[in-house]
């Protein structure tokens, strides 16, 4: 059976373009140009070099500079970061409306549109994520639920998605130190993405973002600032070093931030 992606829920497209998604029904074949997410771990399947590949180019381009004078393994973990950053989002987004996906979802469950730039489409199966966006547009956000807790929707994604885009990138000579902090940073970038889209989801945004980062996998890979509760991650995604000379700009949340005095 094949069925096209069906419009993203209005909702959820209002908290960012990382949150938004689109449906289609559950064990249906892609059609162009969707691909299931499951072909990035696939051994022998060049779509994740070539994903790689492209994200190096296009920082070289940045730069004036030639894709092989970037390092690989930056592009590895920048290409990383927007995948898990892609996979993340949306999953807090239906957290902070308090409706969460009614199954665990696998990355062979997901299509997604490989393009570069900013958030790609991504299209999750109807029949899981459907009865979460009317429980959202029910308790608006709200505080009550009877929907799974979301420490269960931490373990899921964590241990299913997520683990298995992490241990993909391993060829890449990127350390897991890295990539687990990649996705730290992902879970508080959308939680900071979603507060400023919808400041009155703030509070369960930031809720669903500490339980993802107080699970085992993640306690390690952050740090808060004691007198503001600034997140830093402690590690580095390496975009700078796409720079001539490594001098390019750090992220808000770089652990190498008060190293260069704050910049």
């Amino acid at each position: 059976m094949t069925e096209p992606a069906a419009t993203p829920p209005p909702h959820l497209a209002a908290l960012g373009p990382f949150c938004a998604f689109e449906t289609h029904a559950e064990g249906s074949e892609p059609t162009p140009p969707w691909r299931k997410l499951s072909e990035l771990t696939e051994e022998g399947n060049d779509v994740l070099r070539e994903r790689v590949a492209s994200v190096r180019a296009s920082l070289a381009a940045n730069y004036g500079r030639p894709s092989e004078a970037v390092e690989q393994r930056v592009a590895a973990s920048v290409a990383h970061l927007g995948l898990v950053a892609r996979v993340i989002s949306p999953a807090l987004g239906l957290a902070a409306l308090h409706g969460l996906p009614s199954r665990p979802l696998a990355l062979g469950d997901l299509r997604w549109g490989s393009a570069l730039g900013g958030a790609f489409r991504l299209s999750l199966p109807r029949e899981a994520v459907t009865p979460a966006v009317a429980e959202g547009v029910r308790h608006g956000g709200g505080a009550d639920s009877d929907t799974r807790p979301v420490s269960t929707l931490a373990e899921d994604l964590l241990a299913g998605p997520v683990r298995d885009l992490v241990a993909a990138f391993a060829p890449f000579s990127v350390s897991p130190h890295i990539l687990w902090g990649n996705v730290a940073s992902a879970v508080n970038g959308a939680a900071t993405g979603i507060t400023a889209a919808a400041p009155s989801l703030a509070h369960p945004a930031r809720a669903a973002a500490l339980t993802f980062l107080q699970h085992p996998q993640l306690r390690n890979t952050h740090a808060r600032t004691p007198h503001n509760g600034r997140f830093t991650r402690r590690s580095c995604c390496l975009i700078y070093r796409a720079a001539p000379g490594g001098g390019g700009a750090l992220c808000g949340d770089c652990v190498l931030l008060h190293g260069r005095g704050g910049r």
